[in-house]
């Protein structure tokens, strides 16, 4: 993997397990298949595509959709770019970022079908879209995990995240064989199914133990689930966001990354201030 990105390879005891990507700075994104069966809260080092190594936790799985969530350390800061996300249409080009190795080919191809229901190995049915490679390789099953962006018919577009890899498709004249069409969760789907990308969440993390009692400049505890004022307009921004994605005028990825900025803010500005 050469080159600056936002997608990253996973590794335990030095051993590659598979690709993912950067999906806000504080979660990766993967196939849960290349976690090779580890279980829940286990640690990984995650490969920057810069050469970095950062410490990671295994914080989600969903085994029925094959995807699962890998949480950077706290005390890592992670600078890279978070890709923008978009929508998939029907006929666009296509191309992967990510590749397994540096004599391996880059994937690229077109969308035949974008946002269709699709049923997973694990047995779920997802949001997900179909995939036809341009590289006949015959076994793409290094690239699970990776990114999938799409970049328009003509190739002009500015390239966005649509997807993540998680499946080939067998040929039918040669089942041990996987034929050029693949299948890729869209980034909705992933966003839908992780609570960790939840606001609720990320206050939970971030906000550290409450005091006993408050102090004499904080306010006293809100009652009757009351915000407290000094919440209001941080809550107030995060139903902004909320709407705004809801009117697709924000992307998924972008949403998630701009809430947890926003709970980071609030946090660190009642550290700054004395407060818990």
């Amino acid at each position: 993997m050469t080159g600056m990105g936002y997608w990253v390879d996973l590794y335990q005891a030095q051993q590659r397990l598979g690709g993912g990507f950067l999906l806000t700075r504080r979660f990766v994104l993967t196939a849960l298949h290349c976690l090779r069966g580890l279980a829940l809260n286990e640690d990984v080092d995650i490969e920057l595509a810069g050469g970095e190594r950062v410490e990671g936790r295994i914080c989600r799985q969903d085994k029925e959709a094959d995807l699962a969530l890998v949480e950077i350390g706290a005390e890592h800061q992670v600078t890279l770019p978070i890709p923008t996300a978009d929508v998939a249409r029907d006929g666009d080009r296509w191309r992967g970022p990510y590749r397994p190795a540096a004599h391996e080919a880059h994937l690229s191809g077109r969308v035949n079908a974008g946002a269709t229901p699709h049923l997973c190995v694990g047995g779920a049915t997802i949001e997900a879209l179909q995939l036809t490679a341009d590289q006949h390789l015959g076994d793409y099953s290094g690239y699970s995990g990776g990114p999938i962006e799409g970049v328009g018919d003509d190739g002009t577009r500015q390239p966005a995240v649509v997807g993540i890899l998680i499946e080939q498709a067998p040929d039918r004249a040669a089942e041990a064989r996987a034929a050029n069409v693949l299948f890729a969760a869209t980034i909705r789907e992933a966003i839908r199914r992780f609570d960790h990308l939840d606001v609720v969440h990320l206050i939970d993390v971030l906000r550290p133990p409450a005091p006993d009692r408050p102090g004499p400049d904080r306010d006293p505890p809100a009652r009757d689930g009351a915000t407290p004022a000094r919440f209001v307009d941080t809550e107030a921004l995060l139903l902004q966001l909320d709407a705004w994605a809801q009117r697709s005028l924000i992307d998924p990825s972008q949403i998630a990354e701009l809430k947890f900025m926003a709970v980071k803010a609030l946090i660190e500005g009642e550290r700054n201030e004395g407060g818990a």
